[in-house]
């Protein structure tokens, strides 16, 4: 029997760089009407798709020009809510697709995060999620009272020490802890509520969590480490893996580093997924498909490139000399505490010791900015001859998060009805869901 691969919809970007005015996206209604989002999660239920994720930026980006005028003016990484509402109300409408929420542990306190994520698994039946992420942008920084960017092997240091943090708080409470004793009045065991008594380099925590143990015990945990010392938090704290998709090579690579080093925590790697970021267009026909792909072009005004990309990666591009390489950029980068990997990730194509010009450097990145390199466009049995390739080459463990569908809801939807289809008539996508939690129907 074939390996069936996971599905996502990464819906952090849907409203932003000019999406929400190419044609087929939604009309009457505009962010963040809830509506907008009580539709996807409908759509997503009948394609049987495992969760729908939420990525997150708390601050405007400000690292162009060290003004957020830029990115006001045109929506660059801006305006965004906080999605845990949202995801209550759209667990209300369905009762399988699962719900990624995202919380920096650089910024914010365990204690919270642990206490708001219990509740919302209680909400949604056991169907959350938590992306714990390092944060790497400026903007977000300054919201929080830090003037620089923290290092970046505190930042990881960190993150290990708020997941134990918010582990030991999931296990406070034995799941059994609670008897709600009618006649005695007794409503829980007090030798199975305990605290955690946490005292560390960044966080001392008393316990234990004040809440009743919810469906799935804690979350399913995601991280998106990329760089070595990423990858060893992953292989530390995740269930499951979001990555880029770079190449074929680098993502055997990717999987080949992240298993040693689950092996090297005494861990299973078959245990563990990688959920590969691809961005698609599928269409009846692959004409149609690539036709669509050309409007990405027209997304994103050449005055919001600069934007965009010096929010991504931490680094302002207005202070580009004339004449420059990748390789020295990036290492300003990284001793900036910034994002190399994610400068790396949009440079990947260009020759990295090459000097070249702020008018080429801006060329290429227009194409890069809009996701138009990147989109995958074509027929639904073309998109899943590449998620098979990609899938086998990788060990056949986790699948595919659909990230930032260029048109929302027209791509989601030919999401469902045309690629959907075409996996299970191939045997690799589930016919039905397999359970009401969604650490179950991820480890199918």
């Amino acid at each position: 029997m074939k390996r069936k691969m996971h599905l996502g919809f990464d819906l952090s970007w849907t409203h932003l760089e000019g999406r929400w005015r190419l044609p087929g996206s939604w009309s009457g209604v505009t962010f963040p009407d809830v509506r907008l989002y009580e539709e996807i999660a409908l759509l997503a239920e009948r394609g049987l798709i495992d969760f729908i994720f939420f990525g997150d930026g708390t601050g405007i980006p400000s690292t162009w020009q060290g003004s957020p005028d830029a990115a006001v003016k045109w929506g660059i990484g801006w305006p965004r809510q906080d999605m845990s509402p949202y995801i209550a109300l759209m667990s209300r409408l369905t009762r399988h697709v699962g719900f990624g929420l995202t919380y920096s542990s650089t910024f914010m306190h365990p204690f919270y995060v642990a206490r708001l994520l219990n509740s919302l698994d209680h909400v949604t039946g056991g169907r959350m999620a938590f992306n714990v992420i390092t944060s790497t942008r400026r903007a977000d920084a300054a919201n929080y009272g830090f003037d620089e960017l923290m290092d970046h092997d505190l930042r990881y240091e960190r993150m290990e020490e708020f997941i134990a943090v918010c582990k030991a708080l999931w296990d406070s409470v034995a799941p059994d802890a609670f008897v709600w004793d009618r006649e005695t009045g007794i409503v829980a065991d007090t030798a199975k509520v305990r605290p955690i008594d946490h005292v560390g380099r960044f966080f001392k925590v008393k316990g234990p969590l004040a809440s009743v143990p919810s469906p799935q015990g804690r979350p399913v945990l995601i991280q998106a480490g990329a760089s070595p010392r990423g990858i060893r938090a992953s292989a530390q704290i995740a269930d499951h893996v979001f990555a880029m998709s770079p190449g074929l090579e680098r993502q055997t690579r990717h999987r080949a580093v992240l298993d040693q080093a689950l092996a090297d925590q005494g861990r299973n790697p078959q245990g563990v997924g990688i959920l590969w970021d691809v961005v698609l267009i599928v269409a009846e026909t692959e004409a149609e498909a690539k036709r669509r792909r050309e409007q990405l072009l027209t997304v994103v005004p050449p005055e919001a490139v600069g934007a965009f990309l010096s929010h991504q990666i931490g680094y302002d591009l207005s202070k580009l000399p004339a004449q420059f390489t990748i390789l020295g950029i990036n290492e300003e980068i990284t001793a900036g505490q910034a994002s190399p990997v994610a400068f790396l990730n949009m440079t990947r194509h260009l020759d990295p010791q090459a000097t070249m010009s702020r008018e080429e450097f801006y060329d290429v990145l227009l194409r890069r900015t809009a996701s138009y390199e990147e989109t995958l466009a074509g027929s639904p049995a073309q998109i899943a001859d590449y998620l098979e390739e990609v899938f086998e080459a990788t060990g056949e463990r986790g699948g595919f998060m659909i990230a930032h569908p260029p048109v929302t809801p027209r791509d989601l939807a030919s999401v469902v009805d045309y690629l959907v289809p075409e996996l299970q008539r191939r045997g690799r996508f589930r016919t039905a869901y397999g359970s009401r939690l969604l650490k179950d129907n991820l480890a199918d």
